[in-house]
């Protein structure tokens, strides 16, 4: 295993669950691996939730992450929406905690604006500071995975601001 604190970033979907491991080595971040978890969108509930912990699974055994980022669930207009993310959000955090993956949760807001200074950025500035941060010149992770990187990035700042407060 490498140096340094790797950190599993989740944006958690019933449809596509973005996911993004970083790696904080010196108080740099580094891109470790990126990408999507799609679900079979004709199967049951219960099988995509399958899906996403197995998924998760894996990539915990590959990577090793220490700690764990996701995104909080935000107020949806359609009830039926935000109960199925929640399911998402479920499998993501079952599949860590089955690992003692300690897990730090995110309102969008804070996210973006921990990565670009205000809360209502837009994703292309997001995924622009995304890029920045980890010194990606060209990047093409589909939108699931950067703003799971986001999640990553933003878990990393708010543990070293942690630390050097005290708090």
């Amino acid at each position: 295993m490498a140096e340094g604190l790797v950190v599993l970033g989740l944006d958690p979907g019933t449809r596509v669950t973005g996911y993004g491991v970083v790696r904080e080595l010196s108080g740099k971040a580094e891109l470790v691996a990126t990408g999507t978890i799609r679900t079979p969108v004709k199967k049951d509930m219960a099988t995509r939730m399958g899906v996403i912990f197995d998924q998760i699974q894996e990539l915990i055994r590959l990577h090793g992450p220490a700690e764990a980022a996701i995104e909080n669930v935000f107020v949806s207009k359609n009830p039926s929406s935000a109960l199925k993310l929640g399911q998402a959000r479920g499998a993501c955090m079952a599949a860590c905690a089955t690992n003692n993956i300690p897990m730090g949760e995110y309102e969008p807001t804070k996210v973006k604006k921990n990565l670009v200074g205000v809360g209502n950025a837009p994703k292309s500035q997001v995924a622009y500071m995304v890029a920045h941060c980890l010194g990606v010149k060209r990047p093409d992770w589909p939108e699931d995975a950067s703003d799971a990187l986001a999640i990553a990035i933003c878990h990393l700042n708010e543990r070293r601001m942690r630390r050097m407060t005290g708090v």
